[in-house]
């Protein structure tokens, strides 16, 4: 058990406890929050709510790089409870890994699903997603976590899991059924803080690279031009960071802003990127992007990005001052299909 235990860093001990701990609080402690009869309380609980799931996704991240432990099991069998703790448990830890080593590998984002062809094919559906996302409800984020649930009857290569996402959907569903019974307010208030994950999520990832993205994450015999290329993944990947000045913000997103960082080394711990950062100076600093552009970008171009599936050539750091930045939906490492 100690050898299974063993962490890849053990002087940072204190920060994986820490975490930890604050993901359980808070998730708890959200969930109490909205069952109670007072506005303020429910939204103090929503956003605990929230960002407990937003790290709780971050460290499944780390997880998948095996950054937490040194045994993959481990690392594998934390990551599977994160999984459960981000409401996404519909999909494998296993395919989240997998999508998102390809990722790292081939320099690419590779797919499945192509819902972009999907929303042209159904032109109704297709409204009411533009008017959603005009509204600020990711609707693309919930058509991707919906097709978690339905992916084994409708992709292939998920096929097997059909039976595996019965149960977890019974069990998930058993759960979300008695606290609508419960409390419908907690209910809703706890979809408000799914939305406001899916939103999260969305904003880190959608300015952090300038990849391609491809349909072809089954296919195991495309090559790839750029696959293994250091000098490409970091000339096309942004460390887009909610604070220059104050970098105990980005704690805030488990320092996963600082992208470049985690590239240059995917098995270093959260807590380490700073630092890694830091010494890669001042190369990252033309992939560092400014918040307040990404925020005014973030907000043009919602309903354009539906569509969007890659920068091309443009240079992202430039093209977000001058508003040009649309920026990728439906990028989440969540989402393994």
């Amino acid at each position: 058990m100690r050898d299974f235990l063993k962490l890849r860093d053990p002087a940072g001990a204190h920060y994986t406890v820490l975490v930890l701990a604050y993901i359980a609080l808070a998730y708890t402690g959200g969930w109490l929050a909205l069952f109670q009869a007072n506005a303020v309380v429910n939204a103090v609980g929503v956003i605990a709510l929230a960002h407990s799931m937003l790290i709780a996704a971050y460290l499944l991240h780390d997880c998948g790089h095996n950054a937490v432990f040194m045994s993959a099991k481990a690392n594998a069998a934390l990551g599977k409870v994160l999984n459960w703790v981000t409401g996404s448990c519909y999909g494998r830890f296993e395919d989240i890994r997998y999508k998102h080593m390809r990722h790292h590998v081939d320099n690419y984002d590779p797919v499945v699903w192509d819902y972009r062809s999907f929303l042209k094919r159904h032109p109704t559906l297709a409204k009411v997603v533009h008017a959603a996302e005009w509204a600020y409800i990711p609707a693309v984020e919930i058509m991707m976590h919906t097709m978690l649930v339905i992916a084994p009857w409708v992709i292939e290569s998920k096929r097997a899991q059909r039976e595996r996402v019965l149960r977890v959907l019974l069990i998930r569903g058993a759960i979300l059924a008695l606290v609508l019974v419960i409390s419908p307010v907690a209910f809703l208030l706890y979809a408000l803080a799914q939305l406001l994950l899916f939103t999260a999520l969305r904003f880190m990832d959608c300015y952090q690279h300038n990849y391609e993205v491809i349909f072809n994450l089954d296919d195991t015999d495309t090559v790839f031009p750029h696959k293994g290329d250091a000098a490409y993944e970091q000339a096309n990947t942004y460390s887009n960071l909610l604070s220059h000045r104050f970098p105990a913000i980005n704690l805030l997103v488990l320092n996963f802003c600082y992208h470049n960082a985690h590239h240059e080394k995917p098995t270093l711990g959260w807590y380490r990127l700073p630092e890694l950062h830091r010494t890669m100076q001042p190369a990252v600093e033309a992939q560092t992007l400014g918040f307040a552009e990404q925020a005014r970008a973030f907000h043009k171009h919602r309903v354009s990005r539906i569509y969007a599936e890659e920068y091309g050539a443009d240079e992202v750091k430039a093209s977000l001052k001058e508003g040009r930045a649309v920026g990728v939906d439906a990028l989440s490492f969540l989402t393994a299909f």
